[in-house]
Formats: structure tokens, sequence, C-alpha cells
């Protein structure tokens, strides 16, 4: 079964090489080891619509962070030149970035690309990156409560990477592999159901692609009102700032929790 997710996971990045890994957490690291690796020191990461343990791990192996300014977790102007980008291609699990015009940026001022996948993939946005890697774990697209993957073009990147490399529940992975489709189509559902219930609010991108629906509110009574709009509709929410979201006052909607 590992040989079928192998082939549909390279299929759905466009990258030759895959390798498992026991968490997402585990790919992130794996994939800065690997840069720093590769002799870079900068690492570029959204300030805001990103993941918890990019900066730890930046730290951690004494890197340097630099923060982009972004308009709510979408990247559009990149100065910084050899340097590495590691942002999450759907920014926030609620708005897919502009990947075309980021491979631009990328190539013109020649940028290290790690792309986090876990909530694009089984899109294109999921297939741009030198390295992409999406986790496995609790209310993913691909939802199996274990695992990561770390997926390259280039053969040295992976006989790196493989030395993270472990067996994961591949059936499970498999079975999910197969109903991605419909989990999308699933979740394109709600967060349309969702945006046109709110319509008089203001979301945040609501014209982009994406999986939550993110709404500001501008005083408490507006909060209240979302919150129980979540209540009476048994959606899960969040409530920020919170960097993995935005970091403005607004009652995310966590579409992804829902199971199909």
């Amino acid at each position: 079964m590992k040989k079928e997710c192998t082939s549909k996971l390279q299929e759905l990045t466009g990258k030759n090489h895959i390798v498992f890994v026991r968490r997402g957490n585990t790919a992130i690291l794996a994939a800065l080891k690997l840069l720093k690796s590769l002799r870079y020191e900068n690492v570029l990461i959204q300030d805001q619509g990103g993941w918890l343990t990019y900066s730890k791990y930046i730290e951690k192996l004494k890197l340097n962070e630099v923060k982009l300014k972004t308009d709510y977790g979408l990247v559009s102007n990149i100065k910084e030149k050899d340097s590495c980008l590691l942002l999450t291609s759907m920014a926030g699990y609620f708005a897919l970035q502009d990947m075309d015009n980021i491979q631009k940026i990328v190539k013109k001022n020649k940028l290290f690309l790690i792309n986090d996948a876990s909530g694009s993939i089984g899109t294109e946005h999921a297939k741009v990156g030198d390295v992409v890697f999406g986790s496995f774990g609790r209310w993913k697209p691909l939802n199996v409560e274990e695992g990561a993957f770390i997926a390259t073009n280039e053969k040295k990147h992976y006989d790196f990477l493989k030395e993270f490399e472990v067996d994961i529940n591949f059936e499970k992975l498999h079975d999910k592999l197969t109903n991605l489709k419909d989990k999308l189509l699933f979740y394109d559902m709600w967060r349309n159901k969702i945006i046109n219930d709110l319509s008089e609010y203001d979301v945040i991108h609501r014209d982009k692609l994406g999986i939550n629906v993110i709404v500001k509110f501008s005083s408490d009574s507006e909060k209240e009102k979302l919150i129980k709009y979540c209540n009476e509709n048994n959606y899960e929410f969040v409530e920020c700032p919170r960097y993995i979201r935005v970091l403005d006052n607004a009652i995310s909607i966590e579409v992804k929790r829902l199971e199909l």
C-alpha cells in the first residue's frame, strides 16, 4: 500500500521523491535541517497565517527569521534574495496564495521555496516548491491522525530527507487519498454556504479559494452574534488574533474540522 500512496502523492505534488515522516512538525524540522545543510541562513515566513513551530525550529537551528508583511497571510512582495521562503500555500487554511506570482519572485530572487501544502493538497498550489510537505494530522484534508510527507525532485535532497523516514498507516492514508477530491468538494460546499449566510459581514479573502471562513468583527455585539451563529449550526471556531489564522479581531469558523 505504501507504493500506491507514494504514487498518488507524486501525482498530487508533481515531485519524483516522497518521504513519509512521523508528523507534520517532523517534516518542518527536516526541511529546515536540509536548508541549513545547503548553507542558507535567512528564512522568510508570513507575519500571519503560518504555523506555530516555524519560528521555534528556525530559532532551534540558529537560522535567521524574517517575517514578511502580508495581506492577512497572503504574500505578494518579497525583496529579500538568496534566502529560503517557508510558507503555507493555503494561508491559515482559508486562502490560497498566488503561487504563480510567488514562483516568479522565487526564481528572480534566487529563493529556496519550502511549501507547506497541508491545506492546499489536491490543488495545483501543492506542486510549487523545491520542497513540498504536508501533514496527515487531525483536521487536515488528509486526516490520518498521524504522519506527514515530504516531496522533492532533487535526488540529493531526497537522500538527506529519507533519514527521517518512518512507516505510517498506509491503508488509512490510501483511503484518505482516494476520497480527497470528495473531501475538498465537501469543504467547498460548506464554505460557500457559510459565506452566503454571513454576506453582511466582513469575510477576509471571501473571493479566494480556501477551507475555513474567517470573519472580522468590530464590536462585542458582532462577536457574540458570530459565536451564536456558530453554536446554533454546530460549527467549531477559534477566536483571533491568532498567528496561525489572522492577527485581527475575527472569528475563524473551522470548516476543516467538519467530517465528510
